[in-house]
C-alpha cells in the first residue's frame, strides 16, 4: 500500500500529490501508471537530475499533461502546471485505489 497527501505546496496555492510512505518501492512507479490506466497516461520525457538525486518523468494523458518527481529517499510528488482539475482526477482515481491510501493533512501546515 502506498500512502498519501493531497495537498498545497510549501508557501503556494498550487496542489500536489505527495506519496510519502512506498514510493521507495521498485514497483511504485508501475503501480502507479496501472491505478491511473483509465486516463491513457503516456510517458513524454524523462529527466535524470543526478544532482539533485531525482527523476523528472512527463506524463501526458486524457486529464492532461503531468509530472511525477521521485528521488532516491523514497519520496514522489505528483505535480501539474496550471492543471489542477487533472490532478483532482488523479486523486479521485488514486481514492478509489486498493494500493493507494489518502491521509488526510491539514493545509494550515504548508502556508
Amino acid at each position: 500500500m502506498y500512502q498519501y497527501y493531497f495537498r498545497p505546496g510549501y508557501q503556494s496555492e498550487e496542489l500536489l500529490i505527495d506519496i510519502f510512505d512506498g514510493a521507495e518501492k521498485e514497483t511504485f512507479f508501475p503501480d502507479f501508471m496501472t491505478a491511473i490506466k483509465e486516463i491513457k497516461p503516456k510517458m513524454i520525457d524523462i529527466l535524470d537530475l543526478w544532482m539533485n538525486d531525482e527523476v523528472l518523468m512527463t506524463i501526458d494523458s486524457e486529464a492532461g499533461k503531468f509530472t511525477v518527481s521521485k528521488d532516491i529517499w523514497g519520496f514522489a510528488f505528483i505535480m501539474t502546471d496550471h492543471n489542477q482539475e487533472g490532478l483532482y482526477r488523479i486523486n479521485s482515481i488514486l481514492e478509489q485505489s486498493e494500493q493507494f491510501e489518502k491521509i488526510d493533512v491539514d493545509f494550515e501546515n504548508y502556508k
